[in-house]
């Protein structure tokens, strides 16, 4: 019995980091580029009392074992990169990525940060920035006179110029892509790290090498699907209440144990 309280224990720790998963996917529910979470578990070691296909006579074994398990862990939170639908601004800055890849920004630190949050903007340089004064990557400055700018699919972008009145390319986004997207590291402000797990970057430009295109005037819309984790979130309360249920059951019988033997 007392085995059985720390294996409820060890269910009860485990739906708590659901739930927690869950409400910070609910949280980012209406966040640009946010990409979903999920818990991965894992049973933990068994105490083997009787070893499956053992020899239980000279010429006979065993069908199956004596194994007690001990519980749960959690071993890891995966990050989904599913496609979030997008979302028509019809703001210049704003660009989108229908497909794979992340734009790139310059980091403080001096390293490149990674994202799918495309809703760019200017500094007082007229560099394209994040929402953070992030410098994008490639360097991409707009002329102080410029009357339109566009960017294209493949992530070229032009501008007009009050000066001339012709269409000019000035700069060129380029697009990341990782073996393992779901190996990045999350950093928060919408940006990931490069790892070891996720591999070396290959950058390009988009809509080429099987990378996304670029969506101007459109974001991406978290691809958090609320109704399913809602639904997650009944499901992961449902299994903490049938483990605090056991701890109840255990303490009973060790109360009648001790109050009538």
């Amino acid at each position: 019995m007392n085995a059985a309280l720390f294996v409820a224990k060890t269910g009860m720790s485990a739906q708590d980091t659901a739930l927690r998963t869950i409400s910070n996917n609910l949280a980012n529910v209406n966040t640009d580029g946010f990409k979903r979470d999920r818990a991965v578990f894992e049973d933990l070691l068994y105490q083997v009392q009787r070893q499956p296909g053992a020899q239980s006579s000279e010429s006979t074994e065993l069908p199956s074992g004596y194994q007690l398990g001990s519980g749960v862990r959690t071993v890891g939170t995966q990050k989904l990169f599913t496609q979030g639908t997008l979302e028509i601004t019809e703001q210049n800055l704003d660009v989108a990525i229908q497909g794979r890849g992340f734009l790139q920004f310059s980091t403080p630190d001096g390293e490149i940060g990674y994202s799918r949050h495309g809703q760019l903007q200017l500094n007082s340089n007229g560099d394209l920035v994040n929402a953070q004064g992030f410098l994008l990557e490639p360097q991409i400055t707009i002329p102080q006179d410029t009357t339109s700018l566009t960017i294209g699919i493949d992530g070229v972008v032009s501008v007009t110029q009050a000066s001339t009145g012709t269409a000019t390319q000035i700069g060129q986004i380029q697009l990341a892509d990782f073996t393992n997207p779901g190996g990045l590291l999350a950093v928060g402000g919408n940006l990931y790290k490069e790892t070891t797990s996720s591999g070396a970057p290959t950058v390009t430009n988009p809509n080429s090498d099987g990378l996304g295109s670029t969506v101007q005037g459109a974001l991406e819309n978290s691809n958090v699907n609320s109704v399913e984790e809602l639904v997650n979130m009944i499901s992961t309360q449902r299994a903490f209440e049938m483990n605090s249920k056991v701890i109840s059951t255990a303490d009973q019988m060790l109360s009648f144990v001790t109050q009538q033997l």
